[in-house]
């Protein structure tokens, strides 16, 4: 378990920079330059990430069972996936949905991990999923009180809620036959 909190620690420490003290980071990013910030975010996200990965791995191995949800909740999560990837692609892919959900990449993560939640019960799931709902709640809040950053994207186009929305239904699609289980080892169907 020890693997997964130190990923969780070191993923979510840059992630979390702006919504902790933004001033902290602008003056960082000014002070060392913004190719050298992305760098060592980047750099530690990653080596966080591949830690998430390998101690959760190791965490299904012997798993310790807070819950056990009701074979019917899996419905549920695959209804609730279905918003998942077109919000996440609308996040690069301006358009009505991205104008609506404001911030889609953070609320496609909210739904992602609250629905994970819903079915996975272990205290490494609670650590994963709840870590990633906690980091999207607080960011979104944070939010309403700073400055946004541009992200870079596609041109804004009438045409790129349809390329969102079928581009995230062919990648749900791919998840539930076979990107989930050749993944994380998890048939959906």
């Amino acid at each position: 378990m020890t693997i997964i909190i130190i990923g969780l620690v070191l993923f979510f420490a840059p992630h979390a920079v702006s919504i902790v003290n933004e001033s902290w980071r602008d003056g960082v990013v000014e002070r060392i330059g913004p190719g050298t910030w992305k760098g060592i975010y980047s750099l530690v996200s990653i080596v966080g990430f591949v830690l998430i990965c390998w101690g959760y791995g190791l965490a299904r191995q012997d798993p310790i069972v807070l819950y056990t949800a009701p074979e019917w909740m899996r419905h549920v999560v695959m209804l609730l996936m279905l918003f998942v990837f077109p919000l996440f692609l609308a996040a690069i892919l301006p358009g009505v949905i991205k104008a609506k959900s404001q911030h889609p990449l953070l609320a496609a993560t909210k739904i992602w991990a609250f629905a994970h939640l819903l079915v996975n019960g272990t205290l490494a799931d609670v650590l994963l999923f709840g870590s990633f709902l906690a980091w999207a709640v607080l960011d979104r809040i944070s939010m309403k009180n700073r400055s946004q950053r541009p992200i870079t994207s596609a041109p804004p186009s009438k045409y790129n809620d349809i390329a969102a929305t079928a581009g995230g239904l062919v990648i749900y699609a791919v998840f539930i036959v076979w990107a989930h289980q050749a993944l994380i080892g998890v048939p959906l169907i």
